[in-house]
């Protein structure tokens, strides 16, 4: 999985701190008179010495601050919304910003005890995070495409229902699924740079606020790449929506077209995104039944959609 979000950029003072996050330690500098440091720097603030020495720590503190946000500071962050933003008071007494993981913002409490994770995900740089120590949130994050697809594939095959069959000659039967509510999520799928240059390529489209990354975050008011939005619409076929019924009897599916498609908002390049479904009319017609399936596609975190298509299929 490639990485979108802005990254530290190590200098010859911090470098000893990124080279201990990749070896999983914490490393801090100490004055010689006793003082801990962080951020790293070339001075005590404390007494002024230059005399400093980088010393491994466990890592562990409290929870001095947090927030909760929900809007992005910068589009590539769109798809883990909402964040928990939260300062550590590590055990040595330095505070460290970062974000926490593997705990729900209604469990987070101010002075509650913290241990560090690595993640990997980046890969030219580990980065810390922060969890409950009672938490069972492992302490790397590691960079696993490979995992994460395995991920996907078992958390949907496990919690797909059992599916109730419905012959499409029963109307009433059919009327029933017509539903205000939406279905449970899909699994995720990255929408990468890689991807929207090969989608440029084969449709023609090679626009610069989807190609062009140095002049998106110059120039654009999305501050980076985006997605084109057919690019998102063609991706519903990589999303399996969690339907809780199969329809039956029919000879063929014509795809008739849409009644709406619309684009509300972007797709970040690097972001994930979901779909989620429901039925939104069902009606006969001289050839068959005609069924309308509202499909709405979201960056992983987001409220509000990126695709609306009003999808109408007919069963003959």
């Amino acid at each position: 999985m490639s990485w979108n979000k802005p990254l530290p950029q190590p200098t010859a003072i911090s470098a000893p701190y990124w080279d201990g996050l990749r070896a999983h330690e914490v490393r801090l500098q100490q004055c010689e008179h006793g003082h801990w440091l962080f951020f790293p720097r070339s001075h005590c603030p404390s007494c002024g010495t230059r005399k400093l020495a980088w010393h491994t720590v466990s890592g562990q503190g409290k929870l001095y601050s947090f927030t909760v946000a929900r809007v992005p500071t910068l589009p590539e962050f769109t798809d883990e919304m909402p964040q928990l933003l939260a300062v550590v008071a590590l055990d040595q007494g330095v505070h460290i910003n970062t974000t926490l993981v593997g705990v729900h913002a209604d469990a987070v409490q101010i002075g509650q005890r913290l241990r560090p994770v690595f993640d990997e995900r980046p890969g030219s740089v580990t980065l810390l995070r922060y969890t409950p120590v009672e938490s069972t949130h492992p302490g790397v994050i590691a960079a696993s495409p490979e995992i994460l697809s395995a991920d996907v594939s078992v958390d949907v095959a496990a919690h797909e229902p059992v599916k109730r069959q419905i012959n499409f000659k029963d109307l009433d039967a059919m009327q029933s699924l017509v539903s205000d509510s939406f279905s449970d999520w899909s699994n995720s799928v990255e929408v990468s740079q890689e991807l929207i240059n090969q989608f440029a390529e084969l449709s023609g489209d090679t626009y610069w606020i989807h190609t062009d990354p140095e002049k998106a975050r110059a120039q654009s008011p999305f501050g980076t790449t985006i997605a084109h939005g057919m690019l998102v619409q063609v991706l519903i076929s990589r999303m399996k929506l969690p339907l809780d019924y199969e329809v039956t009897g029919f000879t063929n599916i014509v795809n008739y077209g849409s009644d709406k498609l619309r684009f509300p908002t972007p797709v970040p390049s690097g972001c994930r995104i979901q779909a989620r479904s429901r039925i939104k009319q069902v009606q006969v017609v001289k050839s068959g039944v005609q069924v309308t399936l509202e499909i709405n596609v979201h960056v992983v975190g987001q409220d509000r959609p990126s695709v609306i298509n009003e999808l109408v299929m007919l069963y003959v």
